[in-house]
């Protein structure tokens, strides 16, 4: 199995918000001379987004499909004070710790709807949606980028919304997906069975328990959970087994949507 570790960075500068929204990330230069889009805990959803962008991020490089490289960036305490935007500086005082990166892809543009892709690759990336119950890849918003004529997977913080209201586990994991109605690439979708395959040649439960344990330890301190960091990993890997042995009722959902 490949080595799945992240990088970790220092955040050195703050260069501009890059959209309106409730999880307001940045570019951001770090440590290592590179630029980043900061996803911060203190914004949003908090470490839950940043735990949707970790795991779907990591199954979406498994899957081979082409990702931004994903890092842990750290913000040290002092940073963000001169930072002249109240809202802003509220976000940076409240990010302190770390938060997570993609690299930014200089002169990428959005992917337009209109653009024919492989069959295949738009089915993979249908699957890895459902899969991971991503709402966030529509027509309105792609999450998509065409960068050195290839298309590339970004922002899978909108996945595992389950985890927001923490219960009945299972029947999370059992669950259609019906928003694959709306993803944008469904259309083109047309090897959704073969996208099944491939993805269950690749997953299994040592690439799950791999994925689940890169979630940092201080991202599982939640006050709204009486389970410990270990037992939320247990979860979210139950969940993951559970959803990939159960794939063809999200596929089913997927091949109906499309018919």
């Amino acid at each position: 199995m490949k080595d799945l570790n992240l990088r970790n960075v220092t955040v050195m500068r703050y260069i501009l918000p890059l959209r309106e929204g409730g999880s307001l990330p940045a570019l951001a230069e770090a440590d290592d001379d590179f630029k980043y889009v900061l996803k911060f805990r203190g914004a949003g959803h908090g470490v839950k987004m940043l735990i949707s962008e970790l795991l779907g991020g990591k199954i979406t490089e498994i899957l081979g499909l082409k990702i931004p490289e994903l890092v842990f960036a750290n913000l040290d305490v002092d940073f963000g004070r001169t930072e002249a935007d109240e809202e802003i500086q509220d976000l940076l005082k409240f990010s302190e710790g770390l938060n997570l990166g993609l690299h930014y892809l200089s002169g990428a543009i959005a992917y337009d709807p209109s653009m024919k892709i492989d069959a295949l690759l738009a089915s993979k990336i249908v699957w890895l949606d459902a899969f991971i119950t991503n709402i966030d890849r529509t027509f309105k918003n792609t999450n998509l980028l065409w960068w050195h004529k290839e298309l590339w997977v970004i922002d899978n913080g909108a996945s595992f919304y389950f985890h927001h209201s923490w219960q009945n586990f299972d029947a999370a994991a059992k669950t259609p997906f019906k928003y694959v109605k709306d993803h944008v690439l469904l259309p083109q979708a047309s090897k959704l069975d073969e996208a099944d395959t491939f993805a269950k040649s690749v997953l299994n439960d040592d690439v799950f328990k791999a994925i689940v344990h890169l979630i940092p330890e201080d991202w599982l301190q939640w006050n709204d959970a009486d389970e410990s960091p270990e037992e939320i990993r247990e979860i979210y890997f139950n969940f993951l087994k559970t959803r990939l042995e159960h794939s063809e009722i999200f596929l089913n959902e997927a091949k109906n949507a499309r018919g």
